[in-house]
């Protein structure tokens, strides 16, 4: 997964669950706990979310992650440069599937042209 992937799945996982866990978020994204937590720690940085403590259901002190404005704005603008590379890349790789399904098709009628030319 690349770096700007999972950036946008981190942000859209806070949006969802803003009282995962990061072992919770570490498991959703596939990386590892330090990587989350070095992960957050960015976003927290930068402004984009904000922790507050809280009491779980089990009685045990755990984080709520909320997007900022400016987090909200960030995941808007970030999905959406994102969504456009995964759009581009599909249009992309569905020519290039097209040119080989013409290739291929070409390829059999000729084979099938030289096979009644030599009947």
């Amino acid at each position: 997964m690349s770096a700007e992937e999972t950036h946008v799945r981190i942000l859209k996982l806070l949006a969802q669950q803003p009282d995962i866990t990061q072992r919770e978020l570490a498991d959703a994204l596939g990386v590892s706990l330090g990587k989350t937590h070095y992960l957050l720690r960015g976003l927290l940085d930068k402004g984009l979310v904000k922790a507050r403590n809280f009491r779980n259901s089990r009685n045990r002190l755990g984080y709520l992650y909320q997007l900022t404005p400016t987090g909200l704005e960030h995941k808007a603008r970030v999905t959406l440069d994102y969504l456009q590379r995964r759009m581009d890349e599909y249009e992309q790789l569905k020519a290039e599937l097209d040119a080989l399904k013409l290739e291929m098709n070409r390829s059999a009628a000729t084979a099938v042209a030289r096979d009644r030319h030599m009947e």
